[in-house]
């Protein structure tokens, strides 16, 4: 058997068409979505991301309101442009790229932001939020990977799903939103703490690999007819390309598609999804809801 290919980079261009549709009927009403989008410092990562970002918002008609900081910004000069952007009415997103340099308190930084801008989702009253199940901003990648699962008919109630990874933006949420009940998915997560992971990956009928390790996850990991789901991002070198590296996931996608039902590629699979739920959030956040 082969797995069917998750096209991530087609399911987000259906979001992001819709949400240009309603982007298009706000601006009728005089109202133009906004995001303004903090880059500290010149991380090549995060360059990459906040250019694919510019390049959604101006896809789907918001404005962009980037703003590029140097590497050695004081703490509190960025916090004082977070109070300006949480005070200025046409700015309806705010998002700060993380990781954000070293003398810089993250933490501190996402407590800045108006939770009712927070459309990364980051901030403790939308986590809260969204544990008791009321409205929030979702995080981006989480959502996303919601959405993948939705669009592709993948049945979640009643299945087990197993997360490998624990971290505040993706591992956590995204075990908290799969026992929702409206996907109702019986959740293991795993961790760096786990005694022989691969005993529990091999029961899942929906694996997530959300570590941050270039091929962690092996085939003979993987229930046979799981969907597998693939986080990961991580860039190993390769002389071939013109960059001098290549980006691959947490899992050997070519030895894993042979035992999975449905996976994700890397790139364009879950990637893509994420600045997609960053937009359908930035509209939500222009639509007051």
């Amino acid at each position: 058997m082969s797995a069917t290919i998750i096209d991530g980079f087609q399911i987000a261009a259906n979001v992001r068409g819709r949400v240009a549709k309603q982007v298009s009927e706000l601006k009728k009403k005089g109202i133009c979505p906004c995001l303004a989008v903090i880059l500290v410092g010149e991380d090549p990562a995060s360059i990459s991301y906040v250019t694919g970002k510019e390049k959604a918002l101006a896809e789907v008609g918001m404005t962009d309101k980037s703003i590029r900081l140097p590497a050695d910004t004081k703490e509190q000069d960025l916090l004082n442009i977070i109070d300006e952007l949480n005070d200025d009415k046409t700015v309806h997103g705010i998002l700060v790229q993380l990781p954000l340099p070293k003398h810089i308190n993250e933490e501190k930084v996402i407590m800045a932001i108006n939770p009712e801008k927070d459309v990364d989702g980051f901030h403790p009253i939308n986590v809260g939020n969204m544990v008791i199940g009321k409205k929030s901003y979702l995080p981006c990648t989480p959502h996303g990977v919601l959405v993948l699962l939705r669009e592709m008919n993948i049945p979640t109630n009643g299945m087990h799903a197993v997360v490998v990874g624990r971290s505040n933006i993706v591992g956590k949420p995204l075990s908290i939103l799969l026992s929702r009940k409206d996907i109702n998915a019986t959740v293991t997560i795993c961790h760096t703490g786990t005694k022989n992971i691969a005993e529990h990956t091999r029961q899942a009928d929906i694996l997530i690999a959300a570590v941050g390790k270039a091929g962690v996850i092996t085939a003979d990991m993987i229930k046979p007819g799981a969907t597998v789901i693939d986080v990961g991002v991580n860039r190993i070198p390769d002389s071939t390309k013109k960059s001098g590296f290549r980006l691959v996931g947490d899992v050997d996608f070519e030895a894993a598609k042979k035992v999975a039902s449905f996976i994700t590629p890397v790139p364009r699979g879950v990637g893509p999804m994420t600045i997609a739920m960053l937009m359908q959030n930035t509209l939500e956040a222009a639509q007051g809801k």
